[in-house]
């Protein structure tokens, strides 16, 4: 995987930037749309190319997708292609109508995001009355029944202690709890130092993962923690930045990595001629990450083969060079 595949394993796609909230921790700064944003058609049409190039299911985030008013025709096209999707929400736009809707389809995930296992922790970062919002998603689509969705937490200091508390509610709802790492993207970045977790809870949640990893998902989020014991964790434990991951944004711009979302780490855009195919394929940035990394200073380091460096984000936009230790 590490020299890239023919399609992505896992596209993340922001359909927009439009949101209702305004969370301080928001990779992407969302919250006014972009005028610029693909149109319905343009959004189908990337769906074509992406079922021509098999991929098998995208991440449709934001903003909040469902502010767009045409977000039910963009996923019951892409389903009915055959191309699954995990859209990400803040559960606002899911009354009980609209639950019954997304429980009758197929092919999909619904991620409910909460950073908090009580209001007045979620709502210190996501906005007053954000946990009541969400919970009464959870409520609609289980009344509704939808299959397990998953709940999503962003890990910060202030949360850390709840993580317990996230798994009891989880359980309750018969979901499956998804846990991910800060990144010091978007508002993060001004937030960083307030909200990522010290040195001490970082060993708290490896420690925390080992015992119920298998029960939680993490994706790539916490692979630079492998270095703080002999049992690696559970997940995609490298940076698939350009090689196996990559995300679209709102007007089409394709970047290596999700949580990148700057100039350095452009490398087309889908209304480009040969669309996100060529892109995909025959961008230099992506063909410069396929090419075998350097390990830099971590060389000397006996964990580099089970942290890889860590988070090429995270040491981004924290300053450091890529080639170094993740910052946490």
């Amino acid at each position: 995987m590490k020299a890239g595949l023919d399609a992505p394993i896992c596209l993340t796609w922001e359909l927009t930037y439009a949101c209702n909230l305004q969370c301080v921790h928001c990779l992407s700064s969302s919250g006014q749309r972009d005028p610029r944003e693909l149109s319905t058609a343009e959004a189908m049409a990337v769906l074509d190319e992406l079922k021509a190039l098999q991929v098998f299911y995208i991440n449709i985030g934001g903003g909040e997708p469902m502010v767009r008013r045409d977000f039910f025709d963009i996923v019951e096209y892409s389903v009915g292609n055959g191309i699954g999707v995990k859209f990400s929400t803040n559960g606002a736009f899911i009354d009980a109508e609209k639950a019954r809707r997304l429980a009758a389809m197929d092919y999909l995930d619904i991620q409910l995001s909460i950073d908090g296992a009580d209001a007045a922790t979620n709502d210190a970062v996501r906005g007053e009355g954000s946990f009541a919002t969400a919970t009464r998603a959870m409520d609609n689509l289980a009344e509704a029944g939808f299959g397990p969705f998953k709940i999503s937490v962003v890990a910060t200091r202030q949360n850390v202690p709840q993580l317990d508390q996230f798994k009891a509610l989880a359980d309750r709802y018969g979901a499956q709890l998804r846990l991910t790492r800060l990144r010091p993207s978007g508002r993060a970045v001004d937030t960083w130092d307030q909200l990522h977790p010290t040195q001490a809870q970082q060993r708290e949640i490896y420690h925390w993962l080992l015992a119920h990893g298998e029960n939680v998902l993490t994706g790539d989020s916490f692979f630079h923690l492998n270095a703080l014991g002999d049992e690696a964790l559970p997940g995609l434990n490298l940076c698939g930045a350009g090689r196996v991951v990559c995300l679209i944004d709102p007007i089409g711009d394709v970047y290596a990595c999700p949580f990148v979302i700057h100039d350095e780490f452009l490398a087309g855009n889908v209304r480009d001629p040969g669309g996100f195919s060529k892109v995909w394929k025959q961008s230099d940035l992506f063909r410069s990450l396929r090419e075998p990394q350097s390990a830099g200073a971590c060389a000397s380091c006996g964990a580099f083969d089970a942290c890889q460096g860590g988070c090429m984000a995270a040491k981004f936009f924290t300053g450091l060079p890529l080639d170094g230790p993740d910052p946490e």
